[in-house]
């Protein structure tokens, strides 16, 4: 049996760092199956579901503001919302090119009883944080994600399908 000569053992801190995002991942997974189980929609649906419950957003931005993602990423799950009839998009009164998105009925019957979402619980504790300790925090995993050779430009939602690709673009 041949033995990579080059190999490292990992250091106590790349431990800990691959166990935190274990954890994250697993908690997503546990989440994700509950909620797909219990509502049929996905983790990302109810995450952008629990954010229009106190008011609806003036516009994709704002939502993606609100969700902490790419406006391309929220405009893909509110899409999918639409089509089941779980919130709308209407020309906002203010400004004719912006669309209002807001829950139908539907969409809050949904959210009765819905449980919390990893996502909300993730940015809850973020905003416990000093905002030196946020940035610092953003910065190296942005660091350590392209050290690994990941793309980190604008992915999906967490645990949302990846949006099919168009015909003829390429």
């Amino acid at each position: 049996m041949a033995t990579n000569t080059n190999a490292v053992a990992p250091s106590d801190d790349t431990a800990r760092a691959m166990n935190a995002i274990r954890s994250i991942v697993r908690a997503l997974r546990l989440n994700t199956r509950s909620i797909e189980g219990k509502l049929g929609i996905s983790l990302a649906q109810l995450f952008v579901l629990q954010q229009l419950v106190d008011k609806p957003a003036e516009s994709l931005n704002e939502l993606a503001e609100r969700t902490a993602t790419h406006q391309s990423s929220v405009s893909v799950v509110v899409r999918r919302l639409v089509d089941r009839g779980l919130v709308t998009r209407l020309a906002s009164t203010a400004d004719r090119r912006r669309v209002q998105i807001a829950l139908t009925p539907a969409g809050e019957s949904m959210l009765r009883g819905a449980p919390p979402t990893v996502q909300s619980d993730l940015m809850h504790g973020m905003s416990r944080m000093t905002p030196q300790q946020r940035s610092t925090l953003s910065e190296l995993l942005e660091t350590w994600i392209m050290a690994s050779g990941i793309d980190l430009a604008a992915p999906p939602m967490m645990f949302e399908d990846e949006p099919h690709a168009r015909a003829g673009s390429g």
